[in-house]
C-alpha cells in the first residue's frame, strides 16, 4: 500500500473500533463507571497502571480495586486512614500488589493535596508532539513522598526508552474527546496532538506489518519512530490509530 492508501485502511479500521462496542472488552470501561473529574481519573490512572497480561483478568482486577475502594475513588484517596490502607494489602494483579497500592493511594493523595490534580502535573510540562518529558516529570512528583523502592516499576519512564504503553493509554483516555464515546477527554489542558501511541505486543507487531516500525524492540526509540509516521497520516490527532492498530492485531489476528 502507498501512503494514501495506507492512511485510508487506518482510517476505516479507526471508525470500526472507536465505537461504543469497544468498551465492552476494554479496561477504558473502569473510568466509565464514574462522573465525577476525580473519581475518572483515579480510576483510569489506576486500572490502567495494571493493564498488562490477559485482558479479561485486567478488567476484572480494576473492578476488584474499584471495590476496595468503596466505589467512591477521590473520596478514598482523600480520606482514607491506615485501616483502610490495611484492607488492600489482599490485592494482587501480576507483580503489582497490596502494599504497590496502598502506596499509588498515598501518592494520589499528596499529588491532589500538594500539586491541585493529575491533569496539573501532566498539563504543566507537556511539550508540542511530546508528554514524554511531562511523564517524566509526573514520575518524579509521584514518588517524592516516602515509598517502597520496588514501587517505581509500575510507573515507566520515557526518558530511560520505556515506551510507557499504559501511561500513554491513560493520557489518550483523559485527553482524547472526539465523541465517539470511548475516550472520556475530560483534560482539556492537553492537546490530542502531544499524545503517543500506547505502544504493546499488539500495536506494535501490527505496525511492522504495515511498514510503520522498524525497530524490533518495543521501546521508547521505537515510540518515537512509530509517532512520526502516525502524525504524517494525521498531525491533529495521531493516536486515534491505536484504535486501528490494537483492533487489528487483537480482534483480526492481523
Amino acid at each position: 500500500m502507498n501512503h494514501s492508501e495506507l492512511k485510508s485502511f487506518l482510517d476505516e479500521k479507526v471508525i470500526q473500533y472507536n465505537t461504543l462496542e469497544f468498551i465492552e472488552s476494554d479496561p477504558v470501561q473502569i473510568p466509565h463507571l464514574f462522573s465525577q473529574k476525580e473519581d475518572i481519573e483515579i480510576a483510569g490512572f489506576l486500572s490502567a497502571t495494571i493493564a498488562w497480561g490477559n485482558r479479561k483478568m485486567i478488567i476484572k482486577n480494576s473492578h476488584k480495586l474499584i471495590d476496595l475502594m468503596g466505589n467512591a475513588p477521590y473520596d478514598f484517596v482523600m480520606s482514607h486512614t491506615e485501616n483502610d490502607l490495611e484492607r488492600l494489602e489482599s490485592f494482587v494483579h501480576r507483580t503489582f500488589n497490596g502494599k504497590d497500592f496502598a502506596s499509588f493511594i498515598r501518592s494520589l493523595q499528596h499529588i491532589y493535596k500538594t500539586h491541585d490534580s493529575l491533569e496539573t502535573i501532566f498539563s504543566k510540562h507537556q511539550e508540542t508532539y511530546s508528554m514524554q518529558k511531562s511523564i517524566h516529570e509526573f514520575k518524579k512528583i509521584f514518588f517524592e513522598i516516602p515509598h517502597q523502592y520496588r514501587t517505581q516499576k509500575h510507573i515507566s519512564d520515557p526518558l530511560n526508552n520505556s515506551a510507557a504503553k499504559r501511561i500513554n493509554m491513560f493520557l489518550r483516555w483523559m485527553v482524547r474527546q472526539d465523541n465517539k464515546g470511548v475516550d472520556l477527554g475530560i483534560w482539556k489542558s492537553i492537546s490530542p496532538a502531544s499524545l503517543s501511541c500506547p505502544l504493546d505486543v499488539h500495536s506494535g507487531n501490527v505496525a511492522r506489518k504495515l511498514g510503520l516500525l522498524t525497530r524490533k524492540q518495543n521501546d521508547g526509540k521505537a515510540l518515537a519512530e512509530l509517532d512520526l509516521k502516525l502524525r504524517e497520516f494525521d498531525p491533529s490527532d495521531p493516536v486515534k490509530y491505536d484504535f486501528a492498530l490494537f483492533g487489528l492485531g487483537v480482534f483480526e489476528g492481523f
